[in-house]
């Protein structure tokens, strides 16, 4: 093998090792984070922040992992500590969205660590339990506490959670869609069991943070959506 050759390989296997570093899922600490977001800037990439919010066993990681590596656990997962993490790139037309989601714990007790991210967020995914009226209920408590501490422009989306358990149901449809128009937010329920309109709800996000994106720079983005999500690791719904 000629130099040209080993440079050429050598350079190829850095830039694939620095994709899957930046499409990876991992659960840090705030403090850890503080780099990743410059670390994995691209040419034409857009890089917004997204967390992810609601009461606990609303299904919140779920379809996190759901959306991200196309997995569901049976029997749930163990409570959300603190926060967890996940990198996904998304394509909308010509353009790259990078989503940097953020799991956030919907205990009270770490209430204190989830207000810290509001504000650095271009997104918040708002979720409650469709079987479980209570959840609902508290959507209110929480979009009062987004409207206190989140950017004014924030993008809202607002997920009815285990679609799959409909014969359960407690909240009906139309209940979420009242609340979703009364307070500005994108609205779907889904089902990270099944995985039914998760990736529609993400990709739902990504093209009104490409609009706003694309407002700023004063350009007129396109809705539709020619590909799906691509990570390094797996291939999503």
């Amino acid at each position: 093998m000629n130099d040209d050759s080993k440079v050429s390989n050598d350079s190829e296997k850095k830039h694939l090792a620095e994709e899957q570093e930046c499409t990876s899922t991992r659960v840090i600490t705030k403090s850890q984070s503080t780099d990743s977001e410059s670390e994995c800037e691209g040419d034409g990439l857009v890089n917004r922040k997204v967390i992810i919010l609601g009461d606990s066993e609303t299904g919140k990681t779920s379809l996190l992992i759901r959306f991200d590596q196309d997995k569901y656990t049976e029997g749930g997962l163990s409570a959300t500590v603190g926060v967890g993490y996940a990198n996904k790139i998304m394509v909308v037309e010509d353009a790259k969205v990078k989503l940097q989601i953020w799991d956030t714990a919907g205990q009270e007790r770490f209430r204190s660590i989830t207000r810290a991210y509001y504000r650095d967020a271009e997104a918040l995914l708002l979720v409650y339990d469709i079987t479980n009226r209570k959840s609902f209920s508290n959507i209110k408590g929480w979009l009062t506490e987004i409207s206190e501490l989140a950017k004014e422009n924030v993008i809202l989306l607002l997920i009815g959670n285990k679609l799959d358990l409909e014969n359960e149901r407690q909240v009906s449809v139309e209940e979420g869609q009242k609340i979703a128009e009364d307070s500005g937010a994108i609205f779907t329920e889904a089902s990270a069991k099944s995985g039914e309109h998760v990736e529609h709800a993400f990709l739902s996000l990504a093209r009104e943070l490409l609009k706003t994106s694309a407002a700023v720079n004063g350009k007129v983005a396109s809705p539709s959506v020619t590909e799906s999500s691509k990570t390094s690791k797996s291939k999503c719904c």
